[in-house]
């Protein structure tokens, strides 16, 4: 399975928009030249995200988007599903063998349990440092 830009840069804008939860609406052309992005593509992308509810609009010369929901309650799946479609890493999946169709869904499942279980808020709250202090290294 591969996620597009699409997916990608959405995930981005739902990061930047968790790590300001609460602050009020952030306008895209922050997010667009802080991440070095096209603010008009991003201007495509957030408009399924607000479609969806996901995201919320505030218009005016201090508007931009906010999260609709607390980041918590956002996963990636949510973001990736509304700008990607169903996750499926191989199509025609029904007219495979009785064991590819099986590890196809497997790997399917497996790619949907860390999408669902990982929020938006675990994303935007990501360092390096976190990951480095979960693992023991034994010589």
């Amino acid at each position: 399975m591969k996620i597009s830009t699409k997916g990608r840069y959405g995930l981005t804008i739902m990061i930047e928009l968790a790590k300001h939860y609460g602050e009020g609406p952030i306008p895209l052309r922050k997010i667009a030249a802080e991440k070095d992005l096209s603010e008009a593509y991003l201007e495509q992308l957030v408009s399924p995200l607000r479609n969806s509810g996901l995201v919320k609009s505030v218009r005016g010369a201090y508007g931009g988007y906010m999260l609709a929901n607390p980041p918590s309650e956002i996963s990636a799946a949510n973001v990736i599903s509304v700008l990607e479609g169903p996750i499926q890493p191989v199509e025609g999946i029904e007219n495979e063998e009785a064991p590819q169709r099986e590890l196809w869904l497997r790997i399917r499942d497996a790619v949907k349990n860390v999408l669902d279980t990982t929020s938006i808020e675990d994303l935007a709250q990501y360092t390096e440092e976190n990951v480095a202090e979960g693992y023991m290294f034994y010589i």
